[in-house]
C-alpha cells in the first residue's frame, strides 16, 4: 500500500510541476517529464507496480490516438500529385539512407525502421511557438505521409518481432491488409451515409451538449478499435491511431473544438504517465556511461543528417535558405521512437543499452533541434529587422 501511495503522490506532483519547470527551462514538457520520472525512480519514489504499468500503457495508446487526430484523410486526399510523389520520395531517401548506415556499421536490422521514423506530434509545439509559417505547413504535409508510413512500419516490425518471419507473420500481415481494406470500406460507407443524412453528426454530437457526448463517442471508438486489434492479434497502437484518424476525418468540421478537447484531456493527465514511466525505466547509473552517451549522440546525428539530406528534394518549393527547416522539423520523432524502442526491447530485439541509447537520443533530438530552430529563427528575425 505504501508503494502505491508513493507512486500516486509522485506522479501527481510531476504532472503538476513539469509544465512549470519546462516553461522555466524553455524546453518541451515531454523531456522534462521523462527526466523527472528517472529521478523519481532513482530516489525510489516510483517503484515497479502492475497498475502503474497498465495506466502507462493506456497513456501510450492514447498518445497514438492523439497522433491519429493530426491526420485528416480529406486533407490528405487533396494533396497535389506532385507533393505526394515528393513526400513518398522523401521517405524512400530516408529508408535508403537508413539501410546504408545499418549495413555499413553492421547494426541490427531494427535500425532500418527506427532511423527514418517520423512523428508530427512535436510539430504542434513548434506551431504554437512560431505560428502557421510556410515551413511548418510544409513539414505537416510531408510529415503526414511520413507518419502513416512510420505507423505501418511499426505494425510490421511488431508482427515480425512477435512471430518471426514465418507463416504466422504472413497471416498477421494478411489480416492487417484486410483490416485496412475493411477500414476504407467503412470510411466510404460512413462518408456516403453522412452525405445523405447529415443530421447523423448532430445526433451523435449535439451542438448543445451538456453531457460531453463528443468525448464519450470518441472514447467509445478508441476502445472499440483497440478491442478489434486485440481480437485480430494486430498491433494495438495502430488501432488507437486509426481511431484518431476516424474522429478527425468525420467530426472535426462538425465540432472544431473536439481535437483540442481530446488533446487537453490526454496531455493533462494520461499521456504524462506514459512519459514518466519511460523515465522511470531508465537507470541514472547507465546514463552516466560514456559509451551509452556516445551511442545516443551518434543515433541523434544520423537521424538529423538523413532528414537534412532528404529535405534537399524540397529546395524548389522552400528555397536554399529554408529547405533544411523541413528536415529539422522531422528530426524529433519523440513519441514513435520511444514506442518502437519499447516494443523492440520488450521483444528482446535490442539490448538494454541500446534501449537506453534510443530513449536518450529521443530527448537529445528534441533539445538540439529546438535550440537550432530557435537560433535560426532569431538570426532571420535579426537580419530582417536590420
Amino acid at each position: 500500500m505504501g508503494g502505491e501511495i508513493s507512486i500516486i503522490i509522485t506522479i501527481s506532483l510531476i504532472i503538476f510541476s513539469s509544465p512549470l519547470i519546462s516553461k522555466l527551462l524553455k524546453l518541451p514538457t515531454i523531456p522534462v517529464e521523462i527526466m523527472m520520472g528517472t529521478f523519481a525512480a532513482y530516489l525510489a519514489f516510483i517503484v515497479d507496480h502492475p497498475t502503474f504499468h497498465l495506466v502507462a500503457e493506456l497513456g501510450f495508446l492514447y498518445l497514438m490516438f492523439l497522433a491519429g487526430l493530426e491526420i485528416d484523410l480529406k486533407k490528405l486526399l487533396s494533396i497535389s500529385p506532385t507533393m505526394l510523389k515528393k513526400s513518398l520520395l522523401y521517405n524512400v531517401v530516408l529508408f535508403s539512407s537508413s539501410i546504408c548506415i545499418t549495413l555499413y556499421f553492421d547494426l541490427g536490422k531494427i535500425f532500418i525502421v527506427i532511423l527514418p521514423l517520423i512523428s508530427i506530434g512535436v510539430l504542434a509545439a513548434l506551431k504554437k511557438e512560431y505560428g502557421d509559417t510556410e515551413w511548418i505547413k510544409m513539414a505537416f504535409i510531408v510529415g503526414l505521409i511520413g507518419e502513416i508510413i512510420s505507423i505501418f512500419a511499426l505494425t510490421t516490425v511488431s508482427a515480425a518481432l512477435e512471430f518471426g518471419v514465418g507463416a504466422d507473420f504472413y497471416k498477421t500481415m494478411a489480416l492487417f491488409i484486410l483490416f485496412l481494406v475493411a477500414m476504407l470500406m467503412v470510411y466510404k460507407l460512413f462518408h456516403n451515409l453522412i452525405w445523405w443524412f447529415p443530421e447523423i453528426k448532430n445526433y451523435l454530437m449535439p451542438e448543445k451538449d451538456h453531457q460531453e457526448q463528443d468525448i464519450r463517442i470518441s472514447m467509445a471508438i478508441f476502445f472499440l478499435m483497440i478491442t478489434v486489434m486485440m481480437y485480430l492479434h494486430l498491433e494495438i497502437a495502430f488501432g488507437a491511431f486509426i481511431a484518431g484518424i476516424f474522429i478527425t476525418t468525420f467530426f472535426e468540421e462538425h465540432n472544431k473544438q473536439l481535437p483540442n478537447k481530446l488533446e487537453h484531456f490526454g496531455f493533462g493527465w494520461l499521456v504524462p504517465i506514459f512519459f514518466i514511466s519511460v523515465g522511470a525505466s531508465l537507470e541514472i547509473e547507465a546514463l552516466l556511461n560514456w559509451d551509452l552517451v556516445i551511442k545516443a549522440f551518434l543515433i541523434t546525428l544520423a537521424m538529423i543528417v538523413i532528414r537534412l539530406l532528404a529535405s534537399l528534394l524540397f529546395v524548389k518549393e522552400m528555397g536554399w535558405n529554408r529547405f533544411y527547416m523541413l528536415g529539422l522539423c522531422h528530426s524529433m520523432p519523440l513519441t514513435l521512437l520511444i514506442a518502437v524502442s519499447t516494443i523492440a526491447y520488450n521483444n528482446q530485439s535490442i539490448t538494454q543499452e541500446y534501449y537506453y541509447a534510443f530513449i536518450l537520443a529521443s530527448i537529445l533530438e528534441v533539445l538540439l533541434v529546438m535550440v537550432i530552430i530557435r537560433i535560426i529563427t532569431s538570426l532571420v528575425y535579426f537580419r530582417n529587422s536590420n
